[in-house]
């Protein structure tokens, strides 16, 4: 059975799940030829005793637009989480978790996907795109931002902070870094 590259990004009010909330997440499916076979996303309800933290809260003060998309339309993370699962075992390969950055975004997921189904398809299986930019640009970690990567590696796909919107983004980000790395 074939890799799914599961492209997955997040929006919180906070740094870490528990103490902060999941606002949102958007999840794009692709196969390695860089072509999107199914999506996934949810706006959540937020976490009973959680709050916001307020130097994120600041910077979302600045983006007034996506916050309140990221506010419609809420689930109960008690639903989300369950279905966002059953779609990823749906799927016809094996699920490889992909964000940018990595540790935030699987942190999140994994958390949910822990709390409230009590287990994850992903397993520990995680690619983090800035560290494959390090690797294919021979640089260092740090150096490997996405001002510094080969504009040939993106598409015209906006980065909106809508979850969806970044997670194709991202999706078709790796997808080219997949295939120059294969092509190399």
């Amino acid at each position: 059975m074939a890799e799914i590259y599961i492209s997955v990004d997040i929006e919180s009010d906070g740094p870490i799940p528990g103490p902060n909330s999941m606002l949102s997440f958007g999840a794009a499916a692709f196969q390695p030829d860089g072509k999107i076979i199914s999506t996934f996303e949810a706006n959540l309800e937020l976490l009973e005793g959680a709050a916001g933290n307020p130097e994120t809260m600041k910077w979302w003060s600045t983006q007034p637009e996506a916050w309140k998309i990221a506010r419609e339309n809420l689930q109960d993370p008690k639903v989300a989480m369950p279905n966002f699962v059953n779609w990823i075992e749906k799927l016809p390969g094996k699920p490889v978790f992909v964000a940018y950055p990595l540790a935030y975004d699987f942190m999140f997921c994994y958390w949910y996907m822990m709390k409230f189904v009590g287990r994850s398809p992903f397993s520990h299986s995680g690619l983090d795109i800035k560290t494959m930019a390090m690797c294919l640009m021979k640089t260092e970690y740090r150096a490997s931002t996405k001002k510094n990567m080969p504009k040939r590696w993106f598409t015209k796909s906006p980065h909106t902070h809508q979850a969806i919107d970044d997670a194709k983004e991202q999706g078709e980000l790796f997808c080219n870094m997949l295939r120059e790395l294969h092509d190399g």
